[in-house]
């Protein structure tokens, strides 16, 4: 019998959004799947279209260089196109 995939609450900054973040996949197709509208484009983490704050929480990449500088990171820079969740998120939409 094998485990249930595991899935943790993604929240979203500032209208409150909650939607289901996925551990097996990234935080844009779980925000999509869960009805929020975040902009996108490449889906490789090269474009930066959907470049978001990371307000709280921890997220691992699926790629080894995500399009971030390390001030990026440091600041809570996310691309939600390859971040994974590895626990409860809270992301701050982009733009106004």
């Amino acid at each position: 019998m094998s485990q249930p995939l595991p899935f943790f609450t993604g929240h979203v900054e500032p209208d409150g959004v909650q939607f289901d973040a996925w551990a097996d996949r990234p935080l844009l197709q779980s925000l999509e799947e869960g009805g929020v509208n975040w902009p996108s484009s490449c889906r490789n983490g090269s474009c930066r279209t959907c470049l978001g704050t990371l307000a709280a929480g921890e997220v691992r990449y699926a790629v080894e260089w995500p399009g971030l500088s390390a001030e990026e990171k440091a600041e809570g820079c996310v691309l939600p196109c390859v971040a994974h969740p590895l626990g409860d998120v809270m992301l701050r939409s982009p733009g106004p």
